[in-house]
């Protein structure tokens, strides 16, 4: 029984030493490719597994998603820019203000319930009328959407009190900084209403991205199959650096990945 037992042994030994050494070389093959990348897997429907997605996605692609899919532009202009460099996604709380000499301390409570209504991953959408040189928000404002853990706030018209915003960390992006305000020349027009916002229909519970390359609106509807499409586009789009740098070649790159 010894000598069989001595070859089983020795077989089930030289099957696992296989089985290591295949695992080396792939290893060592993925190691060494500098085009092997992990394929993005399907995204999930929920709305936590969607906003982990878009955090980790370019805004550029999602952009170029959202048109490929919808046939929509869904970006803001190069004037909706943060007020320090940030990267979020959120679904959308929409607040619009009408222009409006008024003196009524009430005019603008509508504004504050809406915050705080917000929850977290929520992002902060305002639009003010004719707004440009108006602060739609400040400290206070962002202080109270930062402690409900809002992901940030996209504002059509200015924003005051940066300092303030930039020392607790909350993300702003607007048309520009003023240090106006909006109390007795605007009134609350509705929160959770269809908006738009620099040039882009907002609705309630739209997904936001933004990174430095600016904001992108994503219709809820569509936000899973654009982040799927979006992913695929970011995994050609990173695989191709490496292959450009070694073939010093774009026009290669692009013929093997079909991106731009």
């Amino acid at each position: 029984m010894r000598p069989l037992l001595s070859f089983a042994t020795h077989g089930a030994a030289r099957k696992a030493l296989l089985v290591l050494a295949l695992l080396v070389v792939g290893v060592l093959a993925f190691a060494g490719n500098p085009f092997a990348r992990t394929r993005p897997q399907a995204p999930p429907a929920d709305g936590a597994g969607l906003l982990e997605g878009f955090r980790h996605v370019e805004v550029a692609s999602v952009s170029d998603a959202l048109e490929q899919i919808t046939g929509r532009k869904m970006y803001m202009s190069h004037r909706m820019r943060p007020i320090f460099a940030t990267k979020f996604a959120g679904f959308a709380v929409t607040v619009l203000l009408k222009k409006e000499a008024n003196d009524d301390p009430n005019a603008l409570s509508g504004m504050l319930a809406a915050i705080d209504r917000g929850t977290k991953d929520s992002v902060y959408v305002m639009v003010v009328e004719d707004g440009i040189d108006i602060a739609g928000m400040g400290g206070l404002m962002g202080t109270a959407m930062y402690s409900r853990e809002y992901a940030g706030a996209v504002i059509d018209g200015g924003v005051r009190d940066v300092a303030y915003l930039k020392k607790i960390g909350f993300p702003v992006y607007s048309l520009g900084i003023v240090p106006s305000t909006s109390i007795h020349h605007y009134r609350f027009g509705g929160s959770n209403i269809p908006v738009v916002c620099d040039g882009v229909e907002v609705k309630a519970a739209d997904l936001i991205t933004a990174d430095q390359d600016g904001v992108v609106v994503v219709p809820r509807a569509d936000a899973q199959k654009v982040l799927a499409l979006a992913q695929e586009m970011d995994f050609k789009e990173h695989s191709m650096y490496a292959y450009i740098e070694k073939l010093k070649s774009i026009e290669e790159a692009v013929k093997k990945f079909g991106r731009l």
